[in-house]
């Protein structure tokens, strides 16, 4: 029987983009959408050279309203005429989700239409159905300003966790790096495009849990590494985000194919298996290169969705909502925001 078709409002308010999307489409993808439209609050933390939660949630709160109005009006459609609403629910900055999600709840109740509480993770790690169609079972990296993780990705809601940081997030490494090289917030394209002008091998840099045991990460050490650098003496800040990038794409390379090992074992009869890269630090195309080169030699299809689908927005809560609506997943009404909320414990589904 073929899957059903919906059109769903995603809401999206984590961290500091505002966003509302209209989406279309079956949950084996690829689907259709409809609008995607983002408010990004960069101007507002840039001087913090970070994002500060107060003020984020106080943009949401000044920008949702309209956002959801321009999506709904930029897709043709009247709130009635979608099928769901879904929305953030955590993992975030809680008073940002809180703000998305009672908006959501708000229009599904005004509307008599179903809610759909999305983890902000799944959402990343779907996207790649909304864009391409990837099939089950995938292996994803999810790699951001918030979250660095390897996942086997079983089907909706089922998710095998093979690796985590254990400090850091590899893009909040890229900020802080940045920041001590006096480069604006945010930092990962900036240190990006000044490695293209440096030496790689001009500093040497650690590579925190190289060739241990399992797919963890750790980022700490590496960017106390770079700070004990900046103050050793003057630095040529190229060759400084150069051999920094060269250490971020050892280290993930390297723990992504600890578990590209670990998802042969645990699905040997997935054929030439999709990798899946998501989540901001996906933008960053040296990382790419050298992941797809991995990918290729390891016999996985690897496939990123597009920039706009890498970092935050409402298109992918929506799809996500589409995925869950599919199975009946579905939320009542007084379900809870969280800040927390992981996709799964290390080897276990979740």
């Amino acid at each position: 029987m073929p899957l059903r078709a919906f059109t769903v409002l995603g809401i999206e308010t984590s961290c500091d983009e505002t966003a509302a999307a209209l989406v279309r489409g079956a949950g084996s993808g690829p689907g259709e959408i409809l609008s995607n439209v983002i408010f990004s609050q960069l101007e507002e933390h840039r001087p913090y050279g970070g994002v500060v939660p107060e003020i984020a949630a106080r943009a949401h709160v000044e920008m949702l309203d309209g956002i959801v109005e321009q999506a709904l009006a930029d897709a043709a459609l009247k709130l009635g005429e979608v099928d769901a609403v879904a929305a953030t629910a955590g993992p975030g900055l809680i008073g940002g989700v809180m703000v998305g999600l009672l908006t959501a709840k708000a229009l599904a109740l005004a509307a008599g239409k179903p809610l759909v509480a999305v983890n902000h993770l799944e959402a990343h790690g779907l996207s790649a159905r909304l864009s391409e169609g990837v099939e089950f079972p995938f292996l994803l990296l999810l790699v951001s300003g918030g979250h660095c993780q390897l996942l086997g990705v079983e089907g909706v809601g089922r998710f095998r966790l093979y690796g985590t940081t254990i400090d850091d997030a590899a893009g909040e490494a890229f900020d802080k790096v940045a920041k001590l090289l006096g480069l604006a917030y945010p930092g990962g394209p900036r240190i990006e495009a000044l490695a293209r002008e440096g030496n790689p091998k001009r500093y040497t840099l650690p590579r925190p849990l190289f060739g241990r045991e399992g797919a963890d990460f750790s980022f700490s050490g590496l960017k106390t590494a770079v700070r004990q650098v900046t103050l050793e003496g003057e630095v040529r800040a190229a060759d400084l985000a150069a051999s920094f990038q060269a250490a971020v794409i050892d280290i993930l390379r390297n723990r992504t194919a600890a578990a590209m090992a670990m998802f042969v074992c645990d699905f040997p009869s997935a054929p030439s298996p999709a990798f899946v890269m998501a989540g901001g630090v996906a933008a960053n195309g040296a990382i790419r290169s050298a992941l797809g080169a991995l990918a290729t030699a390891r016999g996985f299809s690897m496939k990123v969705p597009p920039p706009q689908l890498c970092t935050d927005n409402a298109a992918m809560v929506a799809w996500a909502g589409i995925e869950r609506a599919q199975s009946g997943l579905f939320d009542p009404l007084d379900v809870a925001a969280r800040a927390r909320w992981p996709l799964a414990k290390n080897g276990e589904a979740a």
